[in-house]
């Protein structure tokens, strides 16, 4: 596993339950901007880590659930969040803007 990959599920596993980031927000806290697509990859190769790094709670810019196909059930992600408290229609979830966890803001560098 590449030390990307391992600095990418280090941030998620600090997302604190009923929160979510996105791809970009991990991406431009770990000083790497443009790699947004690259934390994707890493949250799809997520499942096969040897711990538990909750890969549901990552969403793409807009709140969209864009990574509920790399789940072994594609109603996984939704109900995981949803089982975490929060609302989610047509793959969306609803107060997005309230329930987004910026690792910018919450983490020390």
């Amino acid at each position: 596993m590449s030390d990307f990959f391992q600095q990418v599920y280090e941030v998620v596993k600090q997302i604190p339950p009923g929160r979510v980031t996105s791809y970009g927000a991990i991406a431009k806290f770990l000083g790497t901007g443009g790699s947004a697509r690259m934390v994707g990859w890493a949250m799809n190769a997520s499942h096969s880590h040897a711990g538990f790094v909750p890969a549901h709670r990552v969403v793409n810019r807009n709140g969209l659930l864009t990574g509920k196909h790399h789940f072994d059930n594609p109603n996984a992600m939704q109900e995981l969040l949803e089982a975490e408290g929060l609302k989610i229609e047509n793959d969306q979830i609803l107060n997005f803007n309230e329930r987004f966890w910026d690792p910018g803001k919450e983490l020390e560098i």
